[in-house]
């Protein structure tokens, strides 16, 4: 699509339509002024309207200031129609279109900041780290792209992961946290409590084994139970000793600090993410961001995080 040419995207008749439009409200205020300089006429005299007995409405003109306020608007009106676009497809003597306006800038941020970016894809992310330029920059590039989800503390929320930890879903090597964000993950826990897989009752007995192994509160009885429904149910992702695989983004049930489970630790809350399963989605950032600024904010992060970025 062609964004310097409206008609790509509308018809010839919108293009009538919306000149008639602007051209039409300047004519009606012109006309409004000077019925304003006409009254001037009727100074002193009445509308004939009254109330309350005398309360009379004076048919009195508007302030001359304040017409001719009305008067050099329109006039910058028709100079800004002149010079720029806003009757349809003319585009004004200047030419100006929002792409050229936009690659216009893009240039001159290219011009600035092209030769820094190309200095961070040649440093190492441990050099990005330890650069006091880098680092801020990284920053403002989380604080931009990545704090929405994670917060501005990289503390994170329920259902968004903890960055300044080092317990990592897919891994906490440089490499890996690299990876994560220039190519996105994808997180997903199957639904376990429709027949066949489990009913409601096995749900809660392989809940109440988990919750032994992570040390957190259970009912002993049920977790016995769970202990034989585990293997098969969850172990194919999880391992058979509950710390999973993080290579693969499965996650270690065996913990028991609260910021390392993204949904919740509570029984119910627990019932529930085996039940219903949980699907959760980090995008891709390469493309969007382009190399240096994943190297920044990974860079960023490792820091914050203690991680090695060697």
């Amino acid at each position: 699509m062609d964004y310097n040419n409206t008609s790509d995207f509308v018809s010839g008749f919108w293009n009538i339509y919306i000149i008639v439009l602007v051209l039409a409200s300047v004519v009606g205020c012109i006309v409004f002024l000077l019925i304003q300089d006409k009254a001037k006429t009727n100074e002193g005299n009445t509308t004939g309207s009254v109330w309350d007995e005398n309360l009379q409405e004076y048919n009195n003109p508007l302030p001359n200031w304040w017409r001719w306020m009305f008067y050099l608007t329109l006039l910058f009106a028709l100079i800004y129609l002149v010079l720029y676009p806003g009757l349809g497809n003319f585009s004004g003597q200047f030419g100006w279109t929002m792409r050229g306006q936009y690659d216009n800038e893009m240039k001159i941020a290219e011009e600035k900041y092209g030769p820094i970016f190309d200095r961070i894809k040649n440093m190492k992310l441990a050099e990005v780290a330890a650069d006091p330029q880098g680092f801020e920059m990284g920053k403002r590039v989380y604080l931009t792209y990545c704090a929405t989800c994670h917060g501005s503390d990289a503390k994170g929320t329920k259902g968004f992961p903890n960055l300044t930890d080092k317990r990592w879903i897919w891994g906490g090597t440089a490499s890996d946290i690299l990876t994560s964000i220039a190519q996105g993950r994808d997180g997903v826990m199957t639904a376990k409590g429709v027949k066949p897989d489990m009913d409601a009752e096995q749900v809660k007995d392989v809940v109440a084994y988990v919750r032994s192994l992570a040390g957190l509160t259970f009912d002993n009885l049920r977790a016995q139970r769970g202990k034989d429904i585990y293997p098969v149910a969850c172990a194919a992702c999880h391992q058979t000793n509950g710390k999973g695989l993080p290579a693969a983004g499965w996650p270690d049930l065996t913990l028991n600090d609260p910021s390392a489970r993204l949904y919740g630790t509570s029984k119910a809350e627990m019932i529930d993410i085996v039940t219903n399963g949980r699907t959760n989605r980090m995008p891709a950032w390469q493309e969007f961001l382009g190399e240096a600024k994943v190297r920044l904010v990974t860079a960023y992060i490792c820091k914050i995080s203690g991680t090695d970025c060697n």
